[in-house]
């Protein structure tokens, strides 16, 4: 500093001093400013005044020489202790050359600057508020500050300001929240433990309303949340806590659309206290806010839906979750399915663009973390309540895009749990009950994802699947005049051959009153999904016998009770009529006849073809009949269901035509054993009555003998040997003989088609089992007997 430069009003003692190394002397120097400053203020001298600090501010605080700023900062100190009230007048000049100081490289200095600023701050109170955020903006950055005398000083002023903000109510909270969201990021624990304070102070002050800015800094307070240390977590942890409080209090005053992407990016994080505390925020958000939040339920599914398959260690996450996805269902109304006209909602502004959100503007994904599930937010989000103080209308739609896709993509996800899995069928089913007619413009890409997860490995997985599939096979909104594409190009069967059959239609089994596909008046009628869905259920279980063999009765059975058994069975008998693999025809044939024989969920259907009464029961059996015949022993038993003994004797005389083979003769077994089980008790009744009955008992010999003499052998022969008089079989043909009650054939039945019918059909089966021999491929069980 050069000697001869006139400081004055300074004297040449005071510069000196002021420049002194000795912290003693730069202290008179200061008391002599001081008292100097004093008497211009009495004076009313400002002109002087401010001379006399920017000469301390530029020529000592913003000096080169440590020694000189030093002196600086304890004079620009002392000028506001004699300022007193009216320093605010000149606070711009004093505290600007000291903030300067604290990016000094000296801590001393830096220290130094603290205790000026604590002094300038100390005299001005509430007048230093107009400059509090390049306060704040200094003691964000000491707050870090690696010294610890340093960062003790800093403390002090940053209590001595809180206590200010704390006692005013001119604090400029919207000139402030810029600064706190721009500081809020800050990775240092220090600094993030700075700013959690202010928060809890600003939250605590009943004149500011920091709620309203809650969107600016949510993200951030969560980014905190993570933090490493214990005490940060814990502070971070009250402040949303009392957020939360107000929020439940005040929810007409919150902007619950702007901050629901930002719940959705921190409700999926891997961090637990962070996720098990959005997911609460999220919770309360649509509980309060109400079908505010439908807008963004495809980022809240993709949030919520995988916490489902959590296992007890996240039991907290998992529970939240639960009550999340359930009160969001909710949410959802059948007036959803109106596309013109969109149910109103009260709301306090206009609703934002759900893209526009802070979390959004942040680049992180509103999907699953690798992006894989990201999520469409369609339409605009809602920004209040509903609240009988709102005076705005804006009306909340159901966009369904965004939120299929999320589906789509967490049930195609095989390694996803099982819980998760159920939840997304269970909206599925949600969405077709509640909204169907939208929901139909989906089914085709559902569809063969539906269709994959019957394959799962879990039942109660498979059940829900089946009611999907079921509601939209029997939903009225499905009924179109053409079924839609089918699944695969390979189907066997040409599409116009697989339209549903309506009344018109004509018969296939050229019997008048054919029923179709129909339901009967008191089921709900079949749409134009059912058709297809019985032909790729079929072609599934062709392409995975394992699946057909595991759960092919367990899926039919289900289906029987969702849907309308007699159109399952008239249905699949139908498709397998033209199935060209015959050897997968007589395994279906047999799986379903076994279902039809054994299952307590065919007992209607069973009377109904017991008795043939009826035209539909008449032209059901006709159905069956020709594709049952792709199985010549499930043919009998058929029969011997329907009461057809004539017939079935016939069939049995036909067997001496056909190639006998092991899996034959098991099958003749298996249907011995089923003889005597519960479901043919009239049948063996029937025994008692030979007159009546007399080819019933021929057939059952005529399966005996068939059998080796094997176990199945001797349990018909000694049912046989209960049997009656047997001597009255020996005159059939002579009217003496000819029975009272033999039940009478349906004259709307040609038997003597059906058996030409079974003839040809064994016939094919035949020549292909001839093919297949030549090829090499084929090991020929047949027995020699």
């Amino acid at each position: 500093m050069n000697p001869e430069k006139d400081f004055a009003p300074l004297t040449p003692n005071i510069v000196r001093a002021l420049n002194d190394k000795l912290y003693e002397k730069r202290k008179v120097a200061a008391l002599e400013i001081e008292k100097l400053v004093r008497e211009f203020v009495a004076q009313n001298n400002t002109v002087q005044i401010k001379h006399v600090i920017q000469t301390l501010s530029q020529e000592f605080a913003l000096s080169q020489h440590p020694h000189s700023r030093k002196g600086g900062l304890i004079g620009l100190a002392a000028c506001s202790i004699a300022l007193g009230k009216d320093s605010g007048l000149y606070l711009k000049e004093l505290i600007e050359p000291v903030l300067t100081c604290f990016n000094d490289a000296d801590s001393r200095l830096r220290y130094y600057a603290c205790e000026a600023l604590y002094n300038i701050v100390k005299v001005a109170r509430g007048a230093v508020l107009p400059h509090f955020n390049v306060l704040f903006d200094g003691l964000s950055k000491l707050a870090a500050d690696p010294d610890p005398n340093v960062k003790s000083g800093s403390e002090l002023l940053d209590r001595l300001l809180k206590d200010i903000v704390t006692e005013s109510n001119k604090f400029d909270l919207v000139g402030f929240i810029p600064l706190l969201r721009e500081r809020i990021y800050s990775n240092n624990q220090y600094a993030r433990q700075f700013i959690i304070s202010w928060i809890l102070v600003l939250e605590s002050v009943p004149d500011i309303n920091l709620l309203d800015y809650l969107p600016e800094i949510l993200d951030g307070l969560f980014q905190i949340l993570g933090d490493n240390g214990k005490e940060i977590r814990k502070m971070c942890e009250v402040v949303l806590g009392e957020f939360l409080k107000e929020i439940k209090k005040n929810p007409s005053s919150v902007k619950f659309a702007e901050m629901a992407n930002i719940l959705v990016i921190h409700c999926q994080t891997t961090d637990d206290l962070i996720q098990l505390t959005a997911m609460c925020w999220m919770r309360e958000f649509i509980q309060l806010a109400g079908r505010v939040m439908l807008p963004y339920s495809s980022g809240i599914l993709t949030a919520v839906l995988p916490c489902l398959a959590y296992d007890d260690r996240k039991k907290s996450i998992k529970e939240v979750a639960n009550v999340c996805n359930q009160s969001l269902m909710k949410l959802v109304t059948p007036e959803d399915d109106e596309p013109d006209e969109p149910k109103p909602v009260l709301q306090r502004q206009a609703e934002p663009n759900p893209d526009d959100s802070p979390a959004k503007q942040e680049g992180t994904p509103s999907g699953g973390p690798d992006g894989s599930c990201d999520s469409s937010f369609s339409g605009g989000g809602g920004g209040g309540v509903f609240t009988p103080a709102s005076t705005e209308r804006a009306p909340v739609t159901l966009h369904l895009d965004g939120i299929v896709q999320v589906l789509n993509c967490h049930l195609s996800d095989m390694a996803i749990g099982m819980m998760t899995r159920i939840a997304v069928l269970k909206w599925l089913y949600h969405l077709y009950i509640k909204t169907p007619r939208k929901m139909f413009r989906h089914t085709d890409s559902l569809f063969p994802i539906l269709l994959q997860t019957l394959s799962d490995e879990s039942d109660e997985v498979i059940l829900k699947d089946l009611e999907v599939l079921a509601e939209i096979a029997s939903s009225p909104a499905g009924q179109t005049d053409d079924p839609g594409p089918l699944d695969g190009p390979d189907l066997r069967v040409s599409h116009s051959e697989l339209q549903v059959p309506t009344p018109g239609r004509a018969n296939l089994l050229n019997t008048p009153g054919t029923k179709g596909l129909e339901c009967s008046p008191s089921t709900p009628t079949m749409n134009s999904y059912f058709y297809k869905f019985m032909i790729n259920l079929l072609k599934r279980f062709s392409s995975e016998r394992k699946l057909l063999e595991a759960r092919g009765a367990f899926i039919i059975r289900q289906l029987c009770l969702l849907l309308n058994a007699e159109n399952i069975f008239h249905s699949m008998a139908d498709i397998l009529l033209r199935e060209e693999d015959l050897k997968f025809a007589s395994t279906m044939v047999h799986t379903l006849n076994t279902i039809l024989l054994t299952s307590t969920e065919l007992f209607q259907l069973r009377n109904q073809l017991k008795d043939l009464k009826t035209l539909e029961s008449q032209n059901l059996f006709c159905c069956l009949y020709r594709s049952w015949c792709h199985n010549p022993v499930t043919t009998v038993s058929l029969c011997f269901l329907t009461q057809n003994y004539r017939h079935a004797y016939d069939l049995i005389q036909k067997f001496g035509d056909l190639e006998v083979t092991v899996d034959f003769l098991t099958e003749v077994d298996k249907l011995v054993q089923l003889i005597e089980c519960p479901i043919f008790t009239y049948l063996r009744l029937q025994l008692l009555d030979v007159k009546s009955h007399p080819h019933l008992i021929k057939a059952l010999y005529g399966l005996l003998m068939l059998l080796p003499q094997s176990s199945a052998f001797q349990l018909l022969s000694r049912r046989l040997q209960c049997v009656p008089n047997p001597e009255l079989l020996q005159t059939e043909d002579s009217p003496q003989a000819a029975p009272k009650a033999q039940k009478a054939d349906s004259p709307s039945i040609d038997y003597a088609e059906l058996l030409q019918h079974f003839e040809k059909v064994q016939k094919k089966h035949l020549e292909v089992r001839h093919q297949r021999s030549g090829r090499g491929d084929h090991l020929d069980r047949r027995v020699v007997l």
